[in-house]
């Protein structure tokens, strides 16, 4: 095992756990309050820190902030215990950095199952049960592929009317990329497809804008506790993934809360931009869309793939005349720097998922709503040497007769450019294997 830090003032309750951990082979330390525990931890580094809720000195909520402030001890697993049940004191504990809470008086073998999923990650390596045969080709399947807002009816039937969600099946994972309402079926299917087999799914948010997440209350295999659930994204400007999360499903607009769900759910707040999701390699940047927002690439056994929903090239922006601009050049010049680093970042991808919402006509009436024109698109996939295109995010005014139409522009875009690029529009129900 590792080393675990309790932080609890009951002596005999420090005792009991003690011996408790020991005889499972952890290196158990020992504090009588906050302010010792927080110093224990600065000098020992422990992998776990069971942590009492009401302490003198330093309380629970003290003592998680304070770790997840220093950066060489945001990676520790934070418990906190308490003899109280209150939902309000769970969530403001995960609000403040914890990973898990525990109400007392704490059942042994619960806390050892506890343990074993909390440091599993990072003691088993790249032994993480397989969702998917790692043998399996893979493969992309869209589920959601509206801007903004879901727009069901007869004139979206062919590409689709549900808000942002990919799935990803490569190397024995299941990605997601965004969580709108299209993630309801796609959640109806996985359950469906393996029953009671546990599932390890990760769900990549680019940002959390209504349109990205408002499906997750309604993902079906969240429900269920045999699950593991791995959210990932960057904290937004305002508030914290989990916070914005269970934001909407407080009582006033759900009857469940985040906290009452019972799968494993694990909400981390990314700080670096290359990352690991089992065998497959993950890379995040930072695109032009109001508050924080990302989008993602994925290199697979297979091929890579980009995923960019909401995108407003820099140069198209800037380059917009401003009278009152006395250094228009110099701000033109910094937009094709940033545009060209995000053209790097796509570049060479076997598959492009991107926002392309405007034709070049309603782009001139959205300027600076963050999301792009079809043209400006096109353009950057033939730059980026992209192998496929695909048009995402389409807007929740446009039937499917008008998303065929910027299909044949973007085509005949990519044939003046002199590009290879295959043009296709995103639509539910679609997939694509890699490498086929």
């Amino acid at each position: 095992m590792g080393t675990i830090l309790i932080i609890d003032d009951d002596s005999a309750l420090r005792a009991l756990l003690g011996q408790i951990l020991h005889q499972s082979g952890w290196e158990v330390l020992e504090a009588e309050d906050g302010e010792a525990g927080i110093q224990l931890a600065r000098s020992h580094r422990p992998e776990v820190v069971l942590c009492d809720l009401l302490m003198p000195r330093c309380n629970g909520f003290q003592v998680c902030r304070c770790l997840r402030a220093e950066q060489n001890l945001r990676d520790v697993k934070i418990i906190v215990t308490s003899g109280r049940s209150y939902v309000t004191d769970r969530l403001h504990a995960l609000e403040a950095g914890a990973d898990e809470y525990l109400v007392k008086p704490i059942q042994t073998d619960e806390l050892r199952r506890l343990l074993k999923r909390l440091t599993a990650r990072e003691s088993e390596g790249d032994t993480r049960v397989l969702t998917v045969p790692v043998y399996q080709a893979p493969l992309v399947r869209f589920w959601g592929v509206r801007g903004s807002i879901p727009t069901p009816g007869p004139s979206t039937m062919f590409y689709g009317g549900n808000t942002s969600c990919v799935e990803v099946r490569a190397d024995g994972e299941i990605i997601i990329f965004d969580a709108g309402s299209g993630i309801r079926a796609l959640g109806l299917q996985l359950s469906q497809e393996f029953k009671d087999q546990p599932l390890d799914l990760t769900l990549l948010l680019s940002h959390t804008h209504w349109d990205h997440i408002q499906g997750f209350p309604f993902f079906m295999p969240a429900y269920n506790p045999r699950n593991r659930l791995r959210i990932l994204g960057y904290e937004g400007a305002t508030q914290g993934l989990f916070r914005t999360l269970s934001g909407q499903m407080e009582s006033p607009y759900f009857p469940i809360g985040l906290e009452e769900i019972p799968a494993n759910i694990r909400i981390e707040e990314l700080r670096d931009m290359e990352f690991t999701i089992g065998r497959v390699k993950a890379r995040a940047w930072f695109v032009n869309h109001p508050g924080i927002c990302v989008g993602y690439r994925l290199e697979t056994s297979a091929g890579s793939i980009a995923y960019v929903p909401d995108m407003e090239p820099f140069h198209r922006l800037r380059s917009q005349p401003n009278p009152n601009d006395t250094s228009v050049r110099a701000s033109v010049e910094f937009a094709m720097h940033e545009d060209r680093k995000l053209a790097e970042f796509i570049d060479g991808a076997d598959l492009l998922i991107m926002d392309s919402q405007y034709d070049e006509a309603e782009y001139q009436s959205h300027i600076g709503w963050g999301h792009a024109c079809v043209d400006d698109v096109a353009n950057l996939a033939v730059l980026a040497r992209v192998k496929q295109l695909f048009l995402f995010h389409h807007d929740p005014a446009h039937d499917d007769e008008k998303v065929s139409r910027l299909v044949a522009h973007a085509r005949q875009i990519v044939s003046d450019q002199g590009g290879d690029t295959v043009v296709e529009a995103a639509r539910e129900g679609l997939e694509i294997k890699l490498g086929g």
